[in-house]
């Protein structure tokens, strides 16, 4: 049985976008497992873990504000990034979309 589990900063997804991400999952899962005979039997747990036990660059994570930090260590990156968003929604509208 397929087990997918799903860390998140709690707070910052909302109970829809949370329901839509296990739904993608599972599909994913289902895709590489090969069989839609898989679908009932694959779990995804998605645990939201308070912001006090998080950590990026081994400072606290302070949501949005702690990835533009990082982010500005990248000169080009962070320039390219419209205004100073503060929310998550905000940072994926400002933030460029860049293909590999």
């Amino acid at each position: 049985m397929p087990f997918v589990n799903v860390k998140l900063v709690d707070g910052v997804f909302t109970e829809s976008e949370k329901h839509a991400m296990a739904a993608a999952l599972t599909d994913v899962m289902v895709k590489f497992e090969g069989s839609e005979a898989f679908r009932e039997v694959v779990w995804v747990l998605i645990e939201e873990l308070h912001t006090d036990g998080w950590h990026i660059g081994g400072e606290p994570f302070r949501g949005p504000l702690s990835l533009m930090d990082t982010l500005g260590r990248s000169k080009s990156v962070y320039e390219s990034i419209d205004g100073h968003p503060v929310t998550r929604p905000e940072l994926a509208a400002a933030a460029p979309f860049i293909e590999k």
